[in-house]
């Protein structure tokens, strides 16, 4: 048996190394950056482990024995979840790790934002000491805190948003008003989570229906001194159109993590918008978070060459019968 780790940027794979060859397998490590580069080094490979690789359906028709590919990561775009599931590969993600990560990072870009942190840090440099912010600052008690989406990270986000004294909203048509009413959380109409929401917290997955999940035409149902996080998936902001809002001064602010290109072009617009701060995709990132990944990431390659049941298969609507 044979598993590939087709790219990674931790330190070492040593924990995966050891849990898998326990199992019977034999490890590999590439650092592929290109379909081609995957195909050459792991056609033969029973499993590949995955972080930022291409999986496209060119990767997956060449792929002779492959029986799982394991995402090391929550999100699932670089892998074509219909292409394997036509050969009867399921893939499989890791959605319980860097919760309390990512949410904190979510709230400490809104809670900056919010009160204005950044600004008043360059005002101080710059020579000048006010006892007020630059511009006004709303209570957070009383103003709506909304997710789109309501995930694991989600609730985690508004759970801690609740501390702060915000009304935690969301909005999410996939799940039933229990969902929210055993949360305390408030469900939002997307209309009205744009309309009334102080702060919007983006929380989905990158696919056909979300991409540009904002733009231009919801930004501009958003109130003017609405803040919106993104600490999900870059692709779900049109960001040329969040810096034409934010250079406008049609919104209040944004805090990003991720953007649709990484690194962030130097030319992008964002990077001289105002009212903006971002950070390098470091929302996931703790001293925990990392050896937490590498090992759900291998005990799940250990599932599938040991014969048990998988966990978080993503492409279950399109698996076909195992080859």
């Amino acid at each position: 048996m044979r598993v590939l780790i087709t790219d990674f940027g931790f330190p070492n794979v040593d924990q995966e190394r050891s849990l898998l060859t326990a199992a019977g397998a034999e490890v590999a490590t590439a650092q592929c950056r290109t379909p081609a580069e995957v195909v050459a080094a792991g056609r033969d490979a029973d499993v590949l482990l995955v972080q930022w690789a291409p999986i496209d359906r060119s990767v997956i028709a060449a792929l002779d024995h492959c029986r799982l590919i394991v995402r090391y990561g929550i999100g699932v775009d670089n892998v074509d979840l219909r292409a394997a599931g036509e050969r009867g590969i399921p893939v499989c993600n890791v959605p319980d790790y860097c919760i309390d990560e990512v949410a904190d990072h979510t709230l400490a870009l809104a809670l900056a934002l919010a009160r204005q942190v950044p600004q008043t840090d360059a005002a101080v440099r710059s020579g000048t000491w006010k006892i007020t912010p630059p511009g006004p600052i709303p209570g957070f008690r009383g103003s709506i805190f909304a997710t789109v989406g309501f995930g694991r990270i989600a609730r985690a986000v508004l759970s801690r948003a609740a501390a702060f004294g915000f009304v935690t909203a969301a909005y999410d048509p996939f799940l039933s008003p229990d969902a929210f009413a055993e949360t305390g959380v408030r469900p939002l109409s997307l209309d009205a989570l744009l309309a009334t929401a102080g702060v919007i917290s983006l929380h989905l997955p990158l696919n056909a229906e979300t991409r540009h999940f904002i733009h231009a035409g919801t930004l501009a149902r958003m109130r003017r001194d609405a803040l919106i996080v993104n600490t999900a998936r870059g692709g779900l902001i049109d960001t040329v159109a969040l810096a034409a809002a934010l250079e406008a001064r049609a919104l209040g602010g944004a805090g990003l993590d991720v953007f649709e290109t990484e690194p962030l072009p130097p030319d992008h617009p964002l990077r001289s918008a105002p009212n903006v701060l971002l950070t390098s995709h470091t929302a996931w990132y703790s001293a925990a978070s990392i050896p937490e990944l590498q090992r759900k990431a291998a005990e799940a390659a250990v599932r599938a060459l040991t014969g048990q049941p998988l966990r978080n298969v993503v492409n279950e609507a399109f698996l076909s019968p195992a080859r």
